[in-house]
């Protein structure tokens, strides 16, 4: 127990003192997060080498996805699931890696969710008696509360690729370890409560698209985010509206892991979840912005992606 306060404790004091620390290098070698106004470093998540040379080079999609679904395949657990529920949690990891990155449209979003699903995962783990999972959690909690340090409006870093693939992808992990070896309907259930807004941003973002004829992996500012601030709200309200919702279905996904509530109570999580989607689907955010006044424009000032 005193071990995992104290690596938490460390972790969040690194993580602001470094976020800080590299904003300086990070603006002297242009390694900007090019998608909003203004100059906000990319220095999140240095041990994600894939997503920095992501940031810094600019990827190709394919890349990401297939370097992505290599390293999900090797952490998968077949010896609890099988293999093809191993691949159904590695195809689990990818989408929520990738979801989650595209959760860093704006600032503090992708800490915020992170850090709510991290203690949600860390709580089930600890329900399993799983203590490495538990410890390793909440230690990415501690690390992502320190980022936001930087990250809240009007934020002076930001993730990043690097960071919130690299955020993403262990959290996705960790939640599949935990419910390895449970039914896969309830986990299905279970998963997508402890990530409930990062998947509802990923279901809106391709359903948009592709009604709309867009490429599904071309940028837009058409995430949760955009819209709300479409509505009037602004980015830190966007934020915490979000945030609240993570919350929500984080606590319902701890509850029904630990048998507190039931099946039920996941049900209305996805059908939130889908109500939101659909609400918000119905704001235009393909407009030509050149026939747009600027006070329509303004609430678009987050990033896209």
């Amino acid at each position: 127990m005193l071990y995992g306060i104290v690596a938490a404790a460390t972790a969040l004091l690194l993580a602001a003192l470094l976020a800080a620390l590299l904003r300086a290098p990070a603006l002297r070698l242009r390694v900007l997060d090019r998608r909003r106004q203004g100059e906000v470093p990319l220095s999140g998540g240095v041990v994600a080498v894939l997503g920095l040379v992501d940031d810094v080079w600019r990827l190709r999609r394919r890349v990401l996805v297939a370097g992505t679904a290599v390293a999900a395949a090797c952490v998968a657990p077949y010896g609890e699931t099988g293999i093809g529920g191993g691949l159904l949690a590695a195809g689990w990891v990818v989408g929520v890696t990738f979801a989650f990155r595209g959760l860093d449209h704006a600032d503090g979003l992708a800490g915020s969710a992170g850090v709510l699903t991290a203690f949600g995962v860390a709580a089930c783990a600890a329900v399993e008696v799983m203590d490495g999972i538990a410890v390793l959690m909440s230690v990415l909690a501690a690390a992502l509360t320190g980022f936001l340090l930087r990250d809240w409006h009007p934020a002076r870093a930001a993730l990043g690729a690097c960071g919130s693939m690299s955020a993403g992808f262990v959290l996705a992990a960790g939640a599949v370890y935990t419910r390895a070896g449970f039914g896969v309907g309830e986990s299905a259930g279970v998963l997508f409560a402890l990530t409930a807004v990062v998947c509802a941003d990923a279901v809106l973002v391709l359903l948009s698209r592709r009604l709309g004829g867009r490429a599904v992996l071309r940028s837009g500012p058409d995430h949760l985010a955009h819209r709300l601030r479409w509505l009037g709200l602004t980015v830190p309200g966007a934020t915490v509206l979000l945030g609240a919702g993570a919350f929500s279905g984080v606590l319902v996904g701890v509850l029904a892991h630990a048998g507190w509530v039931g099946g039920d109570a996941l049900w209305w999580v996805a059908g939130l979840a889908l109500v939101a989607v659909f609400a918000l689907s119905r704001v235009p955010v393909y407009a030509d912005r050149r026939t747009v006044s600027p006070q329509a424009r303004a609430p678009l000032r987050v990033r896209s992606g």
